[in-house]
């Protein structure tokens, strides 16, 4: 390959995985030509070009409303232009293959791909299909899914492989020992119990968290890190004491390294979570978004409760008393821990960006041959 136009916006779970494939991409063809299609105020305008040497497009674009609205009217205009300005990037650009990893701004872009006869790819990231990828998986070559539950909701699709999700490449070449040290933590089999709730932190986890705190030092043998998201930092650090087995704060910028020397994930459900810990095999308690569209993190959440993998409470549920028994539980059972564990390692796809390479190589070199 010598050109590749990605696209993905809205949030880092659709950014991430764009770059984690331009990064695999780049690793096995050095001298490869990467573009990228955003808009200019989304998130992946700021992301994508710390990353470097990657030609960054924007087009104009927003999302439908679920519900009856004239506003609808006016997004089908923007997405009739930004198919326009998208064929005259990639007019400009001559990618070999067009990958889109979701969020409406990759909506043009591999449609208008799709029309001038480009090979495309479009890969989501959760259980239940975005708007966009709906959308797309009637047009595209390809169709790569992070979770196998979603392939029931692509009967339409023209070709459909389970790859993973290619954030789990990076996460598990993490440093486990590294982790520990930036923790200051010296005994290596000392388990570390991670609590977080995203990069801004979630009210209901805190709430909990803070509920829960007085039974922190009832476990002396683990170590407990809570991550409040920078935004809550202040408030919630005025209201715990000082504990040796418990470190609280607002934010972690290795969070690979301290993933892969964690023994028990508390988070949100999303993507990349859901990525990084069937990487892993981490063991979860999850408590999913309700705020997210269609409701996908409770759907990703229940998923890997069935195959036996994580405990899901509803934010409904999430009080401290509950979640300080499902602490408990899974550390004093090792062996429910290891099953939830070995669960959690078989859905995982390690290698899922190489695979998407592999799948980007097919359809590049049917593209040439057409």
């Amino acid at each position: 390959m010598k050109r590749i136009l990605l696209s993905g916006g809205g949030t880092g779970g659709h950014i991430y995985p764009a770059l984690a494939i331009a990064r695999a991409v780049k690793k096995r063809y050095p001298e490869v030509e990467i573009a990228y299609i955003g808009t200019e105020k989304g998130l992946e305008s700021r992301i994508v070009p710390k990353e470097g040497n990657i030609r960054f497009y924007t087009v104009e674009i927003q999302g439908f409303k679920r519900s009856i609205s004239w506003e609808n009217v006016n997004t089908i205009r923007k997405f009739l232009r930004a198919v326009r300005n998208s064929k005259q990037y990639i007019e400009e650009f001559k990618p070999d293959v067009v990958v889109g990893t979701g969020g409406y701004v990759s909506g043009p872009a591999v449609y208008a791909a799709h029309q001038l006869g480009i090979p495309t790819l479009i890969h989501e990231q959760n259980v239940v299909l975005g708007l966009t990828t709906k959308f797309l998986s009637r047009f595209v070559d390809v169709v790569a899914i992070s979770l196998e539950e979603s392939q029931k909701y692509l009967g339409r699709a023209h070709r459909i492989v389970f790859t993973g999700n290619p954030r789990a490449t990076e996460v598990v070449q993490a440093n486990a020992a590294a982790g520990r040290k930036s923790l200051g933590i010296t005994d290596p089999h000392r388990p570390i119990i991670l609590i977080f709730g995203g990069s801004r932190g979630a009210k209901a986890i805190n709430e909990a968290v803070l509920q829960m705190v007085p039974h922190v030092q009832e476990m002396p043998q683990a170590h407990f890190v809570y991550v409040t998201g920078e935004v809550h930092y202040e408030q919630i650090r005025a209201q715990i004491p000082e504990m040796e087995n418990l470190d609280v704060k607002p934010f972690i910028y290795n969070m690979p390294d301290v993933l892969a020397s964690t023994y028990l994930v508390v988070g949100r459900a999303g993507a990349s979570t859901i990525a990084e810990l069937t990487a892993l095999g981490l063991p979860s308690i999850l408590i999913p978004s309700p705020y997210v569209t269609n409701n996908h993190q409770e759907a990703n959440a229940r998923w890997l409760e069935e195959q036996g993998a994580s405990k899901m409470l509803l934010e409904s549920e999430c009080t401290g008393e509950n979640l300080w028994t499902e602490i408990k539980r899974l550390v004093e059972n090792t062996d429910e821990h290891h099953e939830m564990s070995e669960a959690a390692r078989r859905l995982g796809r390690p290698q899922a960006a190489e695979v998407l390479v592999d799948e980007l190589e097919k359809i590049a070199f049917a593209g040439i041959n057409r």
